[in-house]
């Protein structure tokens, strides 16, 4: 039987793409990580990841051991979440703002597995893209794109969001970028950063149509309405979309996760936002923060 740990970082390396990637998200050296990889390998005889110069590529073995080293992974943070909560039954309702595109397209789809884990306590998802006051008590926990500078916030980094530019297979304009129009926000969202990278790379090419929502921008690019800024996650899970080449930097969006320093103690927040954390580390595509 192999070590878990090994494993571990084997995950991480997958998921970073370099060892020093995979040696930060783990908070070891890069000595240890290249000694976990070499470890397993010679547990499973076989060759797992390509060493290129500047990464690290798995081999088709790789993939398909990558793949199921997932699944594990996720199974044993289903075990710890389910454990705890037979431990220690909580109880009680927790209002949680959220930016809309990871309320309707992250948190809708785990609902019925926090239910199982938590059945005490109520979960009550706010989505709006307004940054709201937990000093107020206009939400326990919160989501955000953007970091709180609130010193009564207690704050940690979950996640980072990556976009790409996306169209539906039958956009007419698909393989002439010169003739791609444009899906974005309108004027009230003048000041989003990801109104600022979209507008920025469509230059002096039209936008077709805004919608004020990103499950908007979701359903028109889907339709064929043009070319969309949408978070990977969400894009690269549709079969009807397509990722398209883009000459523009790289773009991407901090996930915090914060809630109030009065309420950290609280046994049914605490076990909230230990879902949350759990939910981000295990979902690759959003780039998990450390732990």
């Amino acid at each position: 039987m192999f070590d878990w740990e090994n494993l571990r970082h084997f995950l991480a390396v997958g998921n970073a793409g370099t060892l020093s990637g995979a040696a930060r998200s783990l908070r070891v050296d890069h000595a240890t990580v290249s000694r976990r990889l070499v470890a397993l390998e010679d547990e499973l005889q076989v060759v797992l990841v390509e060493r290129l110069p500047r990464a690290c590529r798995l081999t088709p073995v790789g993939i398909q051991v990558f793949e199921q080293a997932k699944a594990m992974e996720s199974t044993a943070f289903a075990i710890e979440r389910h454990t705890r909560a037979t431990q220690a039954p909580l109880s009680g309702k927790v209002t949680l703002s959220a930016p809309p595109v990871l309320a309707t397209h992250f948190l809708a789809t785990r609902m019925a597995d926090f239910q199982t884990t938590y059945p005490g306590i109520q979960l009550s998802v706010t989505a709006e893209a307004r940054q709201v006051s937990l000093s107020r008590r206009e939400a326990d926990v919160a989501l955000r794109l953007i970091r709180p500078k609130e010193s009564s916030n207690v704050v940690r980094r979950i996640g980072r969001m990556r976009f790409a530019l996306y169209a539906s297979h039958h956009y007419p304009a698909l393989h002439d970028p010169s003739h791609w129009t444009f899906i974005a926000y309108d004027e009230q969202f003048a000041d989003m950063p990801q109104q600022k990278w979209l507008l920025n790379i469509a230059g002096q090419r039209p936008v077709s149509c805004e919608l004020s929502d990103i499950s908007g921008h979701f359903i028109a690019a889907r339709a064929g309405a043009g070319v969309a800024g949408l978070p990977c996650f969400l894009g690269d899970a549709d079969k009807q979309l397509v990722r398209l080449d883009e000459s523009g930097a790289p773009f991407s969006r901090d996930i915090w996760l914060v809630t109030h320093r009065d309420l950290r103690r609280s046994e049914t927040v605490r076990a909230v936002m230990g879902y949350l954390g759990e939910a981000f580390q295990s979902s690759p595509e959003l780039e998990p923060g450390q732990r």
